[in-house]
């Protein structure tokens, strides 16, 4: 059994991905998005980069390679799925989950640290924080403000498909402590099934306690107990 990290042309955080889960003990391949998802493929990460240089929209490119059909069929049937950034940014356009990450509020690229807010602790990717905790976590991207319809929002609200929130480090939820001008300050959301999520922080960034952090370790250990 192993997680599958998908690589693209301009994947840049892949091989950061498998160093952070093999150092949670959890087994990892780097798997070329042409040679298609290895049989025993146990959770499949989407990570982060630039994939096809970010060429039409941040994602466009990679969501219509072949290898999304088999994420999407193993998704279907229950595999963890996880989008990082631009792994983020293919998740949407690859409809496995709503919305689209588009260009920040700034126009430029941030790469910072931010405060999260966990909303939901009820999903196999947030059962080991406590709902309202305050986390912080890397983010390193241009593309990354969440933007969905109004009603379509509501829906995600009601259902609490929400993961996390950019937040001041008291937990309060402000348009000041929003780094990209996302919607309603979501960082993070699940699809239909909360097994498959999409978040813009980088988890796999603050796994290690030697690059300054470990809160994002929680999330990667999903694919230890999937």
């Amino acid at each position: 059994m192993t997680v599958a990290v998908i690589q693209f042309g301009g994947s840049n955080c892949d091989r950061d991905t498998v160093r952070a889960l093999d150092t949670l003990g959890i087994d990892a391949q780097l798997v070329w998005h042409e040679d298609g998802l290895p049989a025993d493929t146990s959770g499949i990460v989407l990570p982060g980069g630039f994939s096809y240089g970010d060429y039409l929209r941040a994602g466009a490119m990679a969501a219509r390679s072949p290898i999304l059909a088999e994420v999407r069929e193993r998704a279907a049937s229950g595999t963890p799925v996880l989008g990082i950034c631009n792994g983020a940014q293919i998740g949407c356009e690859a409809s496995l989950t709503p919305g689209a990450f588009t260009i920040n509020r700034s126009a430029r690229f941030q790469c910072e640290r931010v405060p999260l807010r966990v909303e939901n602790a009820e999903t196999p990717w947030t059962s080991q924080y406590e709902a309202g905790e305050v986390l912080e976590f890397p983010i390193a991207h241009g593309e990354g403000r969440f933007e969905i319809a109004d009603d379509r929002l509501e829906q995600l609200e009601a259902a609490d498909r929400v993961l996390f929130r950019y937040c001041r480090p008291d937990g309060e939820v402000t348009d000041a402590a929003n780094p990209n001008g996302s919607k309603h300050n979501v960082a993070g959301i699940t699809g239909e099934s909360d097994h498959v999520a999409v978040m813009m922080p980088h988890p796999e960034r603050c796994s290690l306690s030697d690059l300054g952090g470990t809160d994002g370790q929680a999330i990667l250990r999903t694919f230890a107990d999937g």
